[in-house]
């Protein structure tokens, strides 16, 4: 078991935010007819105002680098993070089969979650997937995401706290 799989079991991530799911279909269909890719974070349900444990997916992260075409998506390892934030990815299959193939199942060990979403990107073209390839239950949440404007809204003294942290 991976550093991030002891970290974060399946069963700690309770869902997807609803707008986190919106983007990554609209990312989707943007890229297509090349794949897109991005790797999922999450956010605790208490910090989103939610009265559970656990982590709701909220970010998706995009690699610079990454390297698309309709058949595939590759990121250089080393432009990704050590982040412990990291829940799992998300990538588009622009052929609309929304199964991992034997190299998404190749990736899939960074992370407990892989989201796949299939063309033509509606509501109901993704499936979540565990490490193994397995389907997966993904509950969509209706959370208010922080303002992302607030993302940048911080002092030399809450770099310090975070680094200590």
């Amino acid at each position: 078991m991976g550093l991030l799989d002891a970290l974060f079991r399946s069963s700690d991530i309770l869902g997807i935010a609803e707008e986190t799911l919106e983007f990554a279909l609209e990312s989707s269909e943007a890229a297509h007819p090349d794949e897109y890719m991005g790797f999922l974070r999450g956010t605790e349900a208490t910090e989103l105002g939610l009265d559970r444990e656990g982590l709701v997916i909220t970010d998706v992260l995009i690699i610079p680098g990454t390297e698309s075409n309709s058949v595939s998506a590759t990121v250089q390892t080393s432009s990704i993070p050590n982040d412990v934030k990291a829940l799992g990815s998300v990538h588009s299959h622009p052929n609309g089969v929304i199964r991992p193939s034997q190299a998404d199942l190749e990736t899939f060990g960074r992370g407990s979650v892989h989201v796949i979403i299939g063309a033509p990107y509606r509501r109901n073209d993704w499936k979540a997937f565990d490490s193994q390839g397995r389907r997966t239950n993904l509950e969509v949440i209706d959370v208010d995401l922080p303002d992302s404007e607030s993302f940048f809204d911080f002092t030399q003294a809450d770099i310090d706290e975070e680094l200590r942290g």
